[in-house]
């Protein structure tokens, strides 16, 4: 069982309380974490990575085990913590701007 973490405004889009949790066929990548996600939650497409491209959209990061996966590729396996469900995959939304 992987635990994922999103941020207010999904949890809200999705109707989630707390972490998302999913059974992923096969190895746990970024990739097929995002394919259940989005399988279970399809309100969710297109709000982390791009429908066409698949690409991670700008805004958005991905944290585990207190390392940013954000440039990892996204068929590179998940920490050990994460696959047994000890930690959470964050999914964070970036801040920009300045001043």
């Amino acid at each position: 069982m992987i635990r994922v973490v999103l941020p207010a405004h999904l949890r809200t889009l999705a109707r989630v309380d707390g972490e998302a949790k999913l059974h992923v066929e096969g190895q746990a990548t970024q990739r097929s974490v995002l394919d259940a996600l989005e399988a279970a939650y399809p309100m969710l497409r297109g709000t982390i990575r791009d429908q066409v491209t698949q690409q991670r959209r700008a805004f958005v990061r991905f944290f585990a085990c207190e390392q940013d996966l954000s440039h990892e590729p996204p068929d590179a396996p998940l920490p050990d913590a994460v696959l047994t469900g000890a930690e959470p995959l964050l999914v964070v939304g970036a801040m920009a701007g300045g001043g």
